[in-house]
This record gives C-alpha cells, sequence and structure tokens, in this order.
C-alpha cells in the first residue's frame, strides 16, 4: 500500500486534465489564460535586467508559475482532435520553461546585461527583456557561454544567409516526414493508435527483438534531430527576416551529433544546448551544492528526466514517471564513467572505441527513452510534415519491408 502512493505520488498530484475537461482555444481563454502567462513571464525578463528589483522578483514568481501552470492545463490547442494533442504538449513545455527560468532570474542578485544587439539598433529595456524572453541559450548575453555554441559554417551574406536556412528547413521537414512515417510501418496496429505500445516485441527472439527496438531508436531519435533543425530554422528566420536580427544572433542548434567520440561530447558540445540552462537549474544547480561537480552532472540530467516526463504524462499518464528520470539518469553515469576512466588513466575518451562506446551507451539507454515515447502514444501525431512527404510511399515501404525481414529473421 505504502510504495503504491509512493508510485502514483507524482502522477495524483501533477495530475493533467483530459481533453474532454479542457477549454477551448478561442479570443476569450487566449485572453484568460495564455495571455497573463505570457505577459508575467514578460515583466520578470524586464525586472530582470533592471537593478534593485529582487524582491519584486520573488514577489512575482509564485503568481508566474500559477499563471503558467492554468495554461498548460486548461487550454485544448489540440481543437479536440487527439492526433494533434502534441500541440497540447508544445505548450506545456513552454510555461515549464517559463517557470524554471523565471525561478532562476528571482534570485539573481545582478541584473542581467546584453553585449550582442541587431546592428543600427538603440538599447531598449523593453526589446532587450523581449530577446531575453526567447534567447533559452542566451546567446549576446553576459549568461552565456560562447563555447556552447557550434562552429558557423553558414553564409555570412544576409540574403544567402536566408536563402540557406529556407533550404535547411524544407529539407528537414522532409526528412522529418519520412522517418516518422518509416518509424509508423513498424508496427502500424500500435504506432499510429492513441493508446501507444512498445517497441519491444515479446513474440520475437531476444536478438531480433533488440535489434528491431535499436532501428525504431535511432529512426525516432533522427526524425527529433530533424524537427528540431526545422523549427529552429524556422524561428532563425523569422528573426533574421522579419525582426532583421543579426544572423549572429542565431548560431547553429547542433553541431554534427553523429560526430561525437564520447558522451560529454555528444550532450554537452553536438547535441542541441536549448534546454541546457533549464536543466542545471532544475537539478545540476541543488545538487552541486552537495556532491559538487558529479551532483551537477547527475542533477542536470535528472532535471531532464523531469522535462521528459512531462512529454509523457501530458499524452499519457499510465506510463510509469520513473522511466524517463532513470534513462536519463544513466546518461550522467555514462559521463560520469568517463570522468573516472580519465582521471585513472590520464587520458580522455575519444577515437573510434570511445565512438562505440558512445553509440552503444545512447542506444541502450536511450531505446528505453524512445520507449516510453512509444507507449505514450507519441508516434500516432499526425502532422502536414507526413502527408506532404515526397518520401511518403518511399519511407512507408521500407519500413514495412524491414519489419517483416526482421521478422522472416525471428
Amino acid at each position: 500500500m505504502a510504495w503504491s502512493f509512493i508510485e502514483n505520488l507524482p502522477t495524483d498530484f501533477l495530475r493533467v486534465p483530459p481533453v474532454s475537461e479542457r477549454l477551448p482555444l478561442d479570443a476569450s481563454t487566449l485572453l484568460a489564460y495564455i495571455l497573463p502567462a505570457c505577459l508575467s513571464y514578460y515583466a520578470a525578463a524586464l525586472l530582470v535586467i533592471l537593478p534593485g528589483t529582487r524582491m519584486l522578483r520573488i514577489a512575482l514568481w509564485p503568481l508566474v508559475a500559477l499563471l503558467a501552470f492554468r495554461a498548460s492545463v486548461y487550454v485544448d490547442f489540440s481543437g479536440g482532435d487527439p492526433t494533434q494533442a502534441f500541440l497540447n504538449l508544445d505548450i506545456a513545455l513552454a510555461m515549464f520553461c517559463f517557470t524554471i527560468r523565471t525561478l532562476e532570474w528571482t534570485f539573481l542578485k545582478n541584473p542581467l546585461k546584453r553585449h550582442l544587439r541587431p546592428a543600427c539598433s538603440s538599447p531598449s529595456i523593453f526589446t532587450d527583456a523581449l530577446d531575453l524572453s526567447t534567447n533559452v541559450r542566451g546567446v549576446g548575453w553576459n549568461w552565456s557561454k560562447s563555447d556552447l555554441f557550434p562552429p558557423d559554417t553558414r553564409p555570412t551574406s544576409r540574403l544567402w544567409f536566408t536563402a540557406y536556412v529556407l533550404f535547411s528547413a524544407w529539407y528537414n521537414s522532409v526528412l522529418c516526414g519520412a522517418f516518422h512515417l518509416a518509424t509508423q510501418a513498424f508496427s502500424p496496429e500500435t504506432f499510429t493508435v492513441l493508446s501507444g505500445g512498445t517497441i519491444f516485441d515479446p513474440t520475437l527472439s531476444p536478438l531480433i527483438q533488440y535489434l528491431r527496438s535499436t532501428i525504431i531508436t535511432v529512426l525516432v531519435a533522427a526524425g527529433i534531430y530533424t524537427v528540431m533543425q526545422m523549427m529552429y530554422d524556422m524561428a532563425t528566420l523569422i528573426g533574421v527576416v522579419v525582426f532583421w536580427q543579426d544572423p549572429a544572433q542565431w548560431p547553429p542548434a547542433f553541431n554534427q551529433p553523429w560526430k561525437a567520440d564520447s558522451l560529454r561530447d555528444f550532450w554537452g558540445r553536438r547535441w542541441h544546448q536549448m534546454f541546457r540552462r533549464t536543466f542545471g537549474v532544475l537539478g545540476g544547480w541543488p545538487l552541486r551544492i552537495t556532491f559538487g561537480r558529479v551532483g551537477y552532472v547527475l542533477g542536470s540530467f535528472l532535471g531532464s528526466g523531469m522535462f521528459h516526463n512531462i512529454v509523457v504524462a501530458m499524452l499519457n499518464q499510465n506510463v510509469e514517471w520513473w522511466c524517463m528520470l532513470f534513462s536519463f539518469g544513466m546518461m550522467a553515469v555514462g559521463i560520469i564513467l568517463e570522468d573516472v576512466f580519465t582521471q585513472t588513466t590520464g587520458r580522455k575518451v575519444g577515437g573510434w572505441i570511445g565512438r562505440v562506446w558512445t553509440i552503444a551507451w545512447l542506444l541502450l539507454w536511450g531505446s528505453i527513452i524512445i520507449d516510453g515515447f512509444a507507449r505514450a502514444g507519441m508516434f500516432a501525431s499526425s502532422t502536414v510534415l507526413d502527408s506532404a512527404c515526397p518520401l511518403k510511399d518511399i519511407a512507408e515501404h521500407y519500413g514495412t519491408v524491414l519489419d517483416r525481414w526482421l521478422r522472416e529473421c525471428a
């Protein structure tokens, strides 16, 4: 009884109302729920760049958190279409970031300062606050570290930069649709329905079962990479074309993650760093107080696990809450093992052996992460990227053929 209570506590406490109980998105809910959350977040960003506002920020944070929670769980952005449930998920993640970012700003002693602005623009606390609100990596701000930004090999000319980013957005949208369709083709009876299903097929032999789950994991990871790159490209176009921002304010999101030769290299440099600060504030900073550098690494990945657990909970609360915490926690364990190896041998993890180690560890624990997404019904979502994908027939055909071949081998 006690264990059952503890196991269900996170789900019961953070209960997400079903879509049927939510209010539809219209002008009234936009004004009553979404706008207050955004305005309070902007107000916090405005205060943190002004001196002498710490007490005001402390007083404001509970209101920001409450308004963000209301916006994330009481308004239905899917229009009643279960296949568009990912829209509710996107809003919930945005509001979660609002809460954690303003929590960090609440306790800062000194105001944040901006040192990179668009050419020919004059300093303004209002535009600076807007930039801070949307600038999750801190590009051009004193709280970010430039070494977190990948080297930029894109054209320097504004015209050719825009053309390059536009092509990248289209290219990644095509690949994203293809990867998603290929994933669904592996198991149409489970991956195309909202109830979801596991990527581990118990009817297959262990070797074929894990080979199949590994292929699905790679396809989903590639889909995540391409959709995030596409969304970042679209945001870049808006910033550079609409708001006339400097292309330097939009450094690359990824740094060729397939070239990583250690887990630290993958998670610390090559994978996107959009939420690095958020995860650090959520888990890394508290555990660093007690356990030092090891605590920061472990806490940051546990923070990432909490973040991704929101993804699962927003879709299906029947999926175990611990699966994301455990899987991302093991990513931290891998990095800690690398540090122990370096301290023991005096050599850094790298080379082809480091690459094999990295791939193996990522696939081992990454498959549990992807399985959590699959059982939550995430793969059942449908967008225009699927229906308009020019590679639709090819992706579905080869996904089906590969799955059939694996089953025949079993």
